[in-house]
């Protein structure tokens, strides 16, 4: 049976058609909100329908072949002459329409990764940065405190340490649970909370979602009024579980709107105010309780709290891609914040939301699988390594200071600004640095691969885009600094001239913070798609590591003195260091790996699922 080809007069009206109304390097489109001229458009989308239907065509064959496939045969008549001669022309403009598509196609931009501006990029990661203060802020103001706290529930001060101990462990776990809550039922949802509307008590119970500033209110309340050791240990924890998950979450909304190219300069916004708590912390700490008693330290971040949860109800809009997509999505109900305005962009046809998984225990295992990889666990060990001294020089500033120096809990509170200045000044400085050291990698990439400065880096383009390299670049001066200032610390704690320890606490706390800036967006772009839940396990590895470390350092330093102590701990680091060589030499090569390993593992489920289908 023949497939009856359309007549020759067909061909040619087809072909006029073309060839007057070319499509080769159309003008690229516009993303403003102001359609094009209709007639314009309507000519486009013709040109390119009449190309596609003109290729299909040509993709039927006569079962006999074309001429040029079988020959001249004996019996081909002049008429076949002509007929291959208009075969001939037809390919020709096959190839020609061909080219004429594939133009079109790439002329086609890629859609933004985000269509906010970046001042509004900015706006958020204020927003989300002030509620991610809370985390250092409620474990700092809490220092200077801890002499009083003693001496009011009549228990020791290495009992009050512990519980600094257990606000850490609370601290690494809890994000374990919010991270994969961000990651599939959205970012404000995970911060404010929500119940939905349902006359069955027990489905309103089973889909509850208990906000994060929710339990951290609570858990401020139940401080203020705690009159014993026990009740001060629970909800420190309870305070640690509210507290942390803010980090993550802000991580995630940062992955949401930013590429990597510009998320450098915003992680460092964001990790800088941040870093504020941990130097207004220790003085707020230091004034409430030397004049308004430690309890009403509680009352002070109850206050606060509050604050930063209507900001977050009033101007935080879900960015969750599932949910918002790349912000041309216009949200509703929860996900839609009081103060809205709905975007101007039309949404695409790719941005359509994707079914939102249920949050299960595999969903909150799942995040400990990045654990497994050889990168990302180098990343998250090392950093850990450098989270946990830096937390033991914090922690045992206190015992340190007040003593040798006869200060009351006023002056303990102004002592911990030196450490604070250094993690603002190293979370800013550092996400200018690491902006600088993309742009340098990035003009290195396409030299090497022959791209135009102006052209934009698509996904599949930043595959073997060495990532690693952007942000580890700086790396090797920052830890060599880190290591030299904790290594002579201790040592100068015995020369009794608090200015000196002090200005290498400023060192230690810069260097460290730079150190967890790159690693937390090392992090985020490995797992751009999952940045809270990556951020999550960041958290828990250090917060479990320095939870150790802060158990154990007034053990140290009584046991050895606090000249060898911090010079041990500076040779730990010293010894971890070659972690981050081997993550330059081979990272990207991991990287690629896990991504090719990813992708079969796609092709088997979609085929067992065709599979499935067939049978």
């Amino acid at each position: 049976m023949t497939i009856p080809q359309p007549p020759l007069a067909h061909h040619a009206a087809t072909l006029s058609f073309l060839t007057s109304s070319p499509v080769i390097n159309p003008p690229r489109p516009s993303y403003s909100h102001i359609p094009p001229p209709k007639s314009k458009s309507k000519e486009r989308r013709m040109n390119r329908q009449s190309a596609l239907v003109f290729a299909d065509f040509n993709n039927f064959e006569s079962p006999r072949g074309s001429r040029s496939q079988r020959g001249r045969e004996p019996n081909d008549s002049d008429d076949e002459d002509e007929d291959g001669q208009q075969n001939l022309y037809m390919t020709s403009a096959r190839s020609s329409t061909d080219a004429s598509t594939y133009s079109l196609e790439k002329a086609l931009p890629e859609p933004p990764y985000h269509v906010f501006t970046l001042a509004k990029k900015k706006q958020l990661v204020y927003i989300v940065s002030l509620a991610g203060l809370f985390s250092p802020l409620s474990s700092n103001i809490y220092f200077p405190a801890l002499g009083e706290i003693a001496k009011d529930l009549k228990v020791s001060l290495s009992l009050i340490s512990l519980t600094v101990t257990v606000y850490m462990i609370v601290q690494g776990i809890a994000p374990s649970f919010w991270g994969p809550m961000s990651d599939t039922k959205g970012r404000r949802i995970t911060f404010i909370g929500t119940v939905p509307k349902s006359q069955d008590f027990e489905n309103t119970i089973a889909h509850r979602n208990v906000g994060t500033f929710v339990v951290y209110l609570i858990a401020n309340v139940g401080l203020a009024f705690s009159k014993n050791f026990t009740t001060l240990m629970v909800f420190r924890g309870i305070q640690a579980a509210g507290s942390a998950a803010t980090i993550s979450v802000g991580a995630g909304v940062i992955g949401d709107i930013t590429t990597a190219r510009e998320r450098g300069g915003l992680i460092g916004i964001f990790g800088g105010i941040r870093m504020l708590g941990q130097s207004i912390g220790p003085v707020f700490g230091g004034i409430i309780s030397q004049y308004l008693g430690y309890h009403a330290i509680f009352w002070f971040l109850f206050g606060l709290g509050s604050l930063a949860l209507l900001l977050i109800i009033l101007l935080l809009p879900e960015t969750l891609r599932s949910i918002a997509g790349n912000g041309t999505i216009p949200l509703t109900s929860i996900h839609r914040p009081l103060i809205y305005k709905t975007p101007s962009y039309p949404p695409r046809r790719d941005q359509v939301c994707t079914p939102r998984r249920e949050i299960t225990v595999s969903s909150i295992v799942a995040p400990l699988k990045f654990l497994f990889e050889k990168d990302v666990f180098i990343t998250l060990f090392f950093g850990s390594i450098v989270y946990t001294v830096w937390s033991m020089v914090t922690s045992s500033t206190t015992a340190l200071f007040q003593t040798r120096f006869n200060l009351n809990a006023l002056q303990v509170g102004l002592i911990f600004l030196p450490n604070g200045a250094g993690c603002v000044a190293g979370s800013y400085l550092t996400g200018y640095l690491m902006d600088h050291d993309y742009r340098t990698i990035e003009t290195r990439y396409r030299t090497e691969n022959g791209l135009y400065p102006d052209t934009q880096l698509n996904k599949k383009e930043l595959l073997d885009f060495p990532i690693e390299e952007s942000r580890l670049r700086n790396i090797w001066w920052i830890i060599l600094l880190f290591i030299l200032s904790t290594a002579i610390y201790g040592f100068t704690l015995n020369m009794n001239i608090i200015a000196i320890p002090l200005v290498f606490q400023f060192v230690i706390a810069y260097t460290a913070t730079a150190v967890f800036s790159l690693n937390s967006a090392l992090v985020i772009d490995l797992y751009p798609g999952a940045s809270a839940s990556a951020t999550a396990v960041n958290n828990l590895m250090r917060c479990s590591v320095g939870a150790v470390g802060v158990a154990v350092v007034q053990l140290l330093v009584d046991g050895v003195g606090e000249g060898a102590a911090f010079a041990i701990l500076a040779g730990v680091t010293a010894v971890c260091s070659p972690l981050v060589g081997v993550e330059w030499v081979y990272g990207q090569r991991w990287r690629l790996e896990r991504r090719e390993r990813l992708r079969r593992k796609e092709e088997v489920k979609k085929e067992m699922g065709l599979e499935k289908l067939v049978g």
